[in-house]
């Protein structure tokens, strides 16, 4: 029966009754009607439209949470689905619903796992063009510099010096960009070694105190896996250094019930309710990859904590 036929028939339901009882009644309508007879037909107006309107209400209730979880369905962010009540088509439009964020979730997934892996192709060419051919150019260069300043006249020995060590540090910084686009030592040693490395250039760098945790038990993780906690780790590091004004962060890598827990933890200002940027979306993208849980909140001491649950490595591996 469609939503139209049972609003109809529950009016007419409620209009029917109100009408026998009028007509079958002790009391009857005179010409004109009589003080008492007016006050009683409005009693039993008011009574019918409280009876509707309750009935209408539990009847729609079902529509009205429906139109909630429209307005707050994130992608981003997989919920609970809408329950199924009602009756016929109430619960056939929340299925229905249901089932199109189903198909949205896994299409959106689908071409997330298409373009994140894209872009690590692209990253890891980048990487390869920054260390082959950038690299050994400007090795070449100090090479060429170093043979120039030895035959040099002295007073301009320092000056070709001082150029070579610029170019010097140019190389460092493309082979510093070439390890971030693609993390080597995470591929040749490890997620744990790939971790250290990059704390450690992180706290070079930015002069941030880096405390690190890490469990000796952890799980067997596939290669998705650890690409994706290690990336989560890279941009949780560079958000704090950059936006957080903060002098320490805490990281934790632990098991956590059936799974394991990256934990990210400073003491800057906090998110202070600021929208959240490409970064924190491309984070919430690659856990949904792994079937991953990523929350960001304040922390319990000030700034920022963010937390990414991997559930079960091991079924993943």
């Amino acid at each position: 029966m469609s939503l139209f036929w049972r609003i109809f028939l529950i009016n007419a339901a409620v209009l029917t009754a109100a009408t026998v009882l009028v007509l079958l009644g002790p009391v009857t309508v005179s010409t004109p009607f009589v003080l008492t007879e007016a006050l009683i037909l409005s009693g039993g107006l008011a009574v019918m439209l409280v009876a509707n309107a309750l009935l209408l209400r539990v009847g729609l209730a079902p529509l009205q949470r429906l139109t909630r979880a429209m307005t707050t369905i994130d992608l981003l962010r997989p919920g609970p689905r809408p329950a199924v009540t009602g009756h016929a088509g109430i619960a056939a439009l929340i299925s229905t619903f249901n089932a199109m964020l189903d198909r949205l979730e896994a299409d959106r997934a689908a071409s997330n796992a298409r373009a994140l892996s894209a872009q690590e192709n692209e990253r890891r060419r980048i990487a390869q063009e920054l260390h082959d051919e950038i690299g050994q150019t400007l090795t070449a260069v100090l090479l060429q510099i170093s043979r120039v300043a030895d035959n040099a006249p002295p007073d301009l020995r320092a000056e070709l010096h001082q150029v070579q060590e610029t170019t010097r540090d140019s190389l460092d910084e493309i082979r510093r960009i070439a390890r971030r686009l693609r993390p080597g030592v995470l591929e040749e040693l490890g997620l744990i070694a790939a971790l250290r490395s990059l704390f450690a250039e992180i706290s070079h760098h930015s002069g941030l105190q880096v405390r690190r945790d890490f469990a000796p038990d952890l799980p067997a993780l596939t290669e998705e896996v650890e690409l994706v906690l290690y990336r989560v780790a890279q941009e949780g590091l560079t958000n704090v250094a950059r936006h957080a004004a903060a002098s320490r962060v805490d990281i934790t890598l632990i098991p956590h019930r059936d799974g394991v827990r990256l934990r990210i933890r400073d003491n800057g200002r906090g998110i202070d309710g600021q929208p959240e940027g490409a970064g924190i979306r491309g984070m919430r993208e690659r856990a949904l990859l792994i079937g991953a849980h990523l929350t960001i909140d304040p922390g319990p001491d000030g700034g920022t904590e963010v937390t990414l649950d991997v559930p079960d490595p091991a079924g993943l591996a």
